[in-house]
């Protein structure tokens, strides 16, 4: 038995995969090292990662200076609680942030993940209704096909019928559930697209704490893409009717659609953010959750008097480090210009196949580039002839799709593209 063979073997014996059967994960490749965009196997093979790893790995694997900043980090300090205690990392990150985040957002907390910073989000937004007297307010409107996280909270905002609610029906919170936002991104702006959203807020705003909403781009919900007017009503509608507005930029956030956040797209602000993935590059898991003023103003004069939430690694320094490398290197060349790029690239080699007669559609925004087929994808045929051509992506439902990193060379872009397009 190779040693790829046997590490493969051990694992289906004691590890839970994610979206997988225990026991029977379906295609599993050992991976021995990475560089660059490439994902270096056990048995020698070389992938292209078309994924950046869950959409994190903006800069590719093993950067210099990101892996140079966590040296210099994990020579001082790894971790400490952040309870009573502070450090420059954290601060240095959270005044960045700040920064690069649109107006009136000013406070940050710092999390573990995506979907603990969407915990957050709607913790924070509870506890901000509470303490104005409006416990009344504890539901949350959010458009179908939205995907949030997996944790409970994150879950009961997730889409209904695609998500896991019929898993956990009982325990999830009830929300409030509006159309797919529509129209798409490059079509004619419908007024109607906004209508019943408008009614549920004209007549239930009495028990909606903030609407939740994946600015421009649903991802791992369907991978579609709505207007941006779209967002700019609903910043009016939630204005007018006493609604905070959350924005969940975990996947959208810096410069994966083109703008360094989605709500650019619309050029409004939310009245909180959450960011992860590409925050670190990839190199460790943290995520943030940004509020106004206004929002810790009103907790801070309510009761108890302070947010009710603590992870254990909250503000672990060596993250912020890799976060702090890795917004530097973002800023350090024209990312944007460089994204606009891979889109070019995308339309040119994704949009023929639009064509064939098993698309249903083909979808690039920034570097995103999205087939989307009439049928499910066969997932135990199609990973191992993308494995085959020395590629990397992993399809979910009927999206075969691609969000490289932003350091893909053409070559290995075209790569990409033309697995996609032989395995169809």
């Amino acid at each position: 038995m190779s040693s790829w063979d046997e590490l493969t073997a051990r694992d289906r014996r004691v590890v839970l995969h994610p979206y997988a059967a225990p026991g029977t994960p379906g295609p599993l490749y050992a991976v021995s090292r990475t560089e660059g965009v490439h994902l270096h196997l056990d048995d020698g093979r070389a992938l292209i990662d078309g994924m950046s790893s869950w959409w994190a790995a903006i800069h590719g694997y093993n950067h210099p200076a990101l892996t140079a900043a966590m040296g210099r980090q994990l020579a001082t300090m790894s971790h400490v609680m952040f309870g009573g205690l502070t450090h420059e990392p954290a601060v240095a990150l959270c005044e960045r942030l700040v920064a690069l985040t649109p107006e009136p957002l000013t406070r940050v907390f710092l999390s573990d993940s995506g979907s603990v910073s969407v915990e957050v989000a709607l913790k924070l937004a509870l506890q901000y209704q509470h303490a104005r007297g409006k416990p009344a307010k504890n539901k949350f409107l959010t458009p179908l096909g939205g995907y949030h996280g997996d944790t409970l909270g994150a879950m009961s905002v997730c889409d209904p019928v695609n998500g896991m609610h019929s898993l956990f029906r009982g325990v999830l919170a009830q929300q409030i559930f509006a159309p797919l936002p529509g129209p798409g991104y490059h079509a004619v702006w419908e007024s109607s697209s906004i209508d019943e959203v408008e009614s549920l807020l004209r007549w239930r705003a009495h028990e909606i704490a903030a609407v939740v909403i994946e600015p421009i781009v649903q991802n791992a919900g369907g991978l579609r893409f709505h207007h941006p007017e779209y967002l700019r009503r609903l910043r009016t509608l939630c204005d007018q009717h006493d609604v905070l507005l959350i924005f969940d930029e975990i996947a959208t956030g810096f410069g994966r659609t083109g703008t360094l956040f989605g709500c650019e797209h619309a050029d409004i602000a939310p009245d909180v953010m959450c960011v992860g993935k590409a925050l670190t590059g990839g190199m460790l898991t943290l995520a943030a959750t940004l509020i106004t003023d206004a929002i810790a103003d009103a907790i801070a004069a309510g009761e108890p008097g302070v947010f009710m939430h603590g992870p254990t690694y909250m503000g672990n320094p060596l993250a912020c480090a890799a976060a702090l490398a890795n917004l530097e290197l973002l800023f350090s060349y024209d990312h944007c210009a460089r994204i606009a790029q891979i889109e070019r690239q995308l339309w040119r080699e994704l949009s023929p196949l639009a064509e064939h007669p098993g698309v249903e559609d083909v979808r690039v925004l920034g570097a995103i580039g999205v087939l989307e087929l009439k049928e499910r994808v066969d997932f135990e045929r199609v990973v191992p002839a993308l494995v085959a051509r020395g590629v990397w992506l992993r399809p979910f439902g009927k999206l075969l799709y691609t969000m490289p990193p932003y350091i893909i060379a053409s070559e290995e872009l075209s790569a990409v593209t033309g697995a996609m397009a032989a395995v169809l």
